[in-house]
């Protein structure tokens, strides 16, 4: 009985390794580059996210700089939904500039 479990414990680690490894398959293309021909603020994000997925961090970053101001955020209001933060109103505006700004300074970066 133990061995049984541990048996469909590897398998189900194993599709899962397998799925993982395969994300690069199921991207979604970009439609406003592909209708306009430029890149639009969100282009290299899945991209970065697979990378950071994997452990290369500085890739991530040069292929999306706004990936960890992002993460910032959306980490700080995950927590803040359960664990309620003084002043979190301040912090989540800060947080969103330092986002909005990071992706603003990288898409006019990408165009000079």
């Amino acid at each position: 009985m133990v061995i049984f479990r541990l048996l469909i414990n590897l398998q189900m680690r194993v599709k899962a390794l397998i799925l993982f490894l395969a994300l690069e398959n199921f991207m979604l293309p970009c439609f406003t580059k592909q209708l306009l021909g430029v890149d639009c603020p969100g282009c290299g994000l899945q991209r970065s996210l697979l990378f950071l997925s994997k452990g290369e961090f500085v890739s991530a970053f040069l292929m999306y700089p706004a990936i960890y101001p992002m993460l910032a955020l959306f980490t700080f209001l995950g927590v803040n939904k359960f664990f309620p933060i003084k002043y979190s109103n301040h912090i989540t505006i800060t947080l969103a500039v330092c986002t909005v700004g990071f992706i603003l300074t990288n898409y006019i970066l990408k165009f000079i």
